[in-house]
């Protein structure tokens, strides 16, 4: 069942990122059908979160989709190579997100091969926000794709991962944010070899 846009318009970011574990993204890109469990998630908050690209009511034209209603995909660049798909969430004017780490791909994989450029697959297909998007074919053209249509989209398949699955940790990259970088704020699946960072 595909998620609908009052899974991604409550108000805790915190817990939706937890919530997005075992949940399913899919892209239809190209002709190629591609995606699998999510394993990975961090949350960035737009209020009182430093790590956040919209603290202190940033507005600028690469933050002003976090500002819509959630439901919708931040897609930015880092270093200059890779486009880092977050999910929008939260009511209009709040500018939440959830930066999607890493899935255990299901479907696509030798579409995903082909992107990535390698011979077979290794949990590095698709462990790590860059070259996840780099697997999935979304890029930069897809900021503020809507997530409930038909290119890029969630599906709950009724998994639920149990809370002593889910770990807790720090977020990756952010030492600039101070004692913000200290929230345990990334969620991964225990266990599982596609995750990024253990």
């Amino acid at each position: 069942m595909k998620l609908t846009k009052d899974f991604y318009t409550r108000p805790d970011v915190v817990h939706v990122a937890q919530e997005l574990l075992g949940k399913y993204l899919y892209t239809a890109i190209d002709g190629m059908l591609t995606g699998g469990m999510i394993v990975e998630t961090e949350a960035y908050s737009g209020e009182n979160d430093r790590a956040c690209h919209a603290h202190l009511n940033r507005r600028t034209a690469r933050t002003e989709i976090m500002y819509h209603e959630g439901g919708v995909a931040y897609v930015y660049l880092v270093y200059g190579i890779y486009n880092l798909f977050n999910i929008i969430t939260n009511v209009e004017g709040k500018a939440d997100a959830v930066l999607i780490r890493a899935i255990a791909p299901e479907i696509g994989t030798e579409e995903m091969l082909l992107r990535r450029n390698m011979p077979t697959i290794k949990p590095n297909l698709t462990a790590g926000p860059g070259v996840l998007s780099i697997a999935l074919g979304i890029k930069r053209k897809h900021y503020g794709e809507d997530l409930t249509g038909n290119t890029i989209w969630l599906e709950d398949k009724g998994i639920t991962i149990p809370e002593e699955e889910i770990m807790a940790v720090p977020r990756v990259g952010i030492d600039y944010a101070g004692d913000d970088a200290l929230l345990p704020w990334r969620f991964y699946v225990k266990g599982s070899k596609w995750v990024s960072k253990k």
